[in-house]
């Protein structure tokens, strides 16, 4: 009998239990390939999928290709994002912020608009929304006036049953054979479309009600609209943009790589490395900000807007 001079702790962590989620999901996944394998076989549902191949037409004057500006804007939204899901996550971990940042009140009248003290992760988080916010609207105009809107918006009711016929062609690991250069598959286009025209605008709303001072000037709203819910909402947007970018990135790489990357950061339509290197590129712009973005650093940007006190 061994003799311990203490208690003993379990090697098994709090995330111990989470490890059943990996064999878990590899069984569910299997199982959807399998279930989707097997109704494609199917007679009706061969039909379905060829009344409905995955695409809803486009009007002829929709443009054709990705302008340098989407590149851009691609970028810049997912590096904003990056940081986004990184101070979100900082947040919602309830530490005690290392600094707070107070914001200069010269110029203002103290007694209607006294200055807040907010921790340097949702300072970060602020300024990056704002930045996310300013990219978004230069988008929104840009797809207006060039047209790029109508390729992310739909405007058949035939997108539904050909977004189902997609879902199982992607389920059944048996990519459909659509072009996103001159248009996107049914379900490429509605994911775009709930991301930008519906999951966006619910971020920056969820956001705006719960700032830091907004929150309490918004109180009349909390009969109609709460900050429970607002958080809620705010939350479960945060899970979308997880979930939209591994599942996005994840089809990318999976479905053409070279090609996808050459339309999204190259603007061209080939097999060539130049998207790739381009991409290359953006990650290490990425991980070089990830690594820059520590208290340190974030307190001195901050010092030239307000007061940074631990």
């Amino acid at each position: 009998m061994d003799i311990v001079s203490g208690p003993q702790k379990s090697v098994r962590g709090p995330w111990f239990k989470l490890v059943w989620v990996i064999p878990l999901a590899i069984v569910l996944l299997l199982a959807v390939v399998l279930a989707a394998r097997w109704l494609r076989d199917l007679p009706a549902v061969q039909s379905f999928m060829t009344t409905y191949p995955g695409q809803s037409a486009l009007p002829a004057s929709t443009p054709v290709g990705f302008p340098a500006w989407v590149a851009w804007q691609h970028f810049l939204a997912a590096f904003f994002l990056l940081f986004i899901f990184r101070t979100g996550w900082q947040l919602r971990s309830a530490t005690r912020p290392p600094t707070f940042w107070i914001r200069n009140n010269r110029g203002r009248i103290r007694t209607k608009n006294p200055p807040i003290r907010i921790g340097i992760y949702l300072w970060f988080h602020l300024s990056i929304d704002a930045l996310w916010i300013l990219n978004g609207a230069i988008f929104y105009v840009l797809i207006f006036v060039t047209g790029q809107w109508i390729r992310i918006v739909p405007i058949h009711w035939d997108v539904f049953p050909n977004a189902v016929s997609v879902g199982i062609q992607y389920a059944s690991l048996v990519w459909p054979t659509t072009d996103g250069w001159s248009n996107y598959n049914a379900l490429q286009l509605l994911s775009y479309f709930v991301t930008v025209f519906l999951a966006a605008p619910l971020a920056i709303l969820t956001g705006v009600r719960l700032a830091p001072g907004l929150a309490l000037r918004l109180r009349a709203f909390d009969r109609v609209f709460p900050l429970r819910v607002a958080r809620v909402i705010h939350t479960g947007v945060m899970i979308w943009f997880v979930a939209f970018t591994i599942v996005h990135v994840t089809l990318v790489l999976a479905t053409g790589a070279l090609r996808n990357l050459n339309h999204m950061y190259a603007g061209r339509d080939d097999q060539s490395w130049i998207g790739f290197w381009i991409f290359a590129a953006s990650l290490v712009v990425m991980i070089v900000g990830w690594i820059i973005a520590r208290p340190a650093f974030l307190a001195r940007v901050a010092s030239l807007s307000g007061t940074v006190r631990r």
